[in-house]
């Protein structure tokens, strides 16, 4: 996919991440991830990111990831698929290329290892990453790595393939900086944790879009609020706050790592046989388990 194509699509409509699939011995499960994928991509997300955060990117090797986008672009059709990135920068580098070698349309650039790095670092370590993939590339402003408008505008000037910036930091005074520099050179996206959380604040931002992990599991239901959303209707945002987003944080802030445990058991409650979180990761207990499916049954779609 072109650049500027892969551009257009993220901010066309709803991204989400689905869940990496895992059999009982902790291996990655093909079969069931392709059907979820498949399912997801009926449910018209512009782009589906495959081995990002909410598929434990972080618990998986670098071998594994072309294989996990491999079978995701056979299962999601039309989708476009792009990629986790991440690691130290050599790590990163291997990573972009072996997803290009499977036909990934881009790639995501989560914070490297561990270390905080000076912005000088950080210009270095993103500008190899792209100037080594043909693929576009959105940078995750989170954590470890956090770019400031001026080294984000450097960078768009030496990467054309920089194509995206997805926010994780919740500083609502950088992202709108960054909006207002760069202007329609990225396409902007919200990453904190559930995304429709803070979405009405992104948008005021500059942001049109965002990733929605609660698609993995309530897709319509995901579709039916970035729609009101976009459609400035507070009053049918508000009713989904309440009835499900709010319920859905209670559960999430039960224990850290849930904003990943909880989509993954809600992914098992409607059917699909995503297996456990990789630890260091746990997963839901029985009493949480009940509260999820009590709450996807009170908010049923499709």
């Amino acid at each position: 996919m072109k650049t500027e194509d892969l551009k257009h699509a993220l901010g066309a409509g709803l991204l989400s991440f689905p869940v990496t699939h895992f059999n009982a011995d902790g291996k990655f499960e093909a079969e069931s991830y392709a059907k979820h994928v498949n399912w997801l991509s009926g449910f018209g997300a512009t782009t589906l990111f495959a081995a990002g955060g909410t598929g434990e990117f972080f618990s998986l090797t670098p071998d594994e990831i072309p294989e996990i986008v491999r079978v995701a672009k056979e299962a999601a059709g039309s989708t476009p698929i792009v990629s986790g990135c991440g690691y130290g920068t050599e790590i990163a580098v291997s990573i972009a290329r072996s997803v290009e070698k499977v036909g990934g349309d881009g790639i995501l650039l989560l914070p490297h290892y561990l270390i905080d790095a000076p912005q000088e670092g950080l210009y270095q370590h993103i500008k190899t990453v792209c100037n080594a993939t043909g693929m576009g590339v959105m940078v995750y402003n989170r954590d470890n790595s956090v770019l400031q408008a001026d080294t984000l505008a450097r960078l768009c000037d030496a990467c054309p393939n920089l194509v995206g910036f997805k926010d994780g930091t919740g500083d609502i005074g950088l992202v709108r900086q960054v909006t207002a520099k760069m202007g329609d050179r990225l396409t902007y996206l919200g990453g904190m944790p559930t995304a429709e959380l803070f979405a009405e604040a992104y948008l005021g931002a500059g942001f049109t879009t965002y990733s929605s992990a609660v698609f993995n599991f309530v897709p319509g239901l995901a579709i039916d609020f970035y729609n009101a959303l976009r459609a400035g209707d507070r009053t049918k945002c508000e009713t989904y706050l309440n009835d499900f987003f709010y319920p859905f944080m209670a559960i999430r802030n039960r224990a850290k790592g849930y904003a990943v445990s909880a989509v993954k058991a809600g992914v098992r409650l409607q059917g699909f046989d995503a297996g456990p979180v990789r630890s260091p990761l746990k997963d839901l207990s029985t009493e949480e388990m009940d509260m999820m499916e009590a709450l996807i049954g009170k908010n049923k779609r499709q």
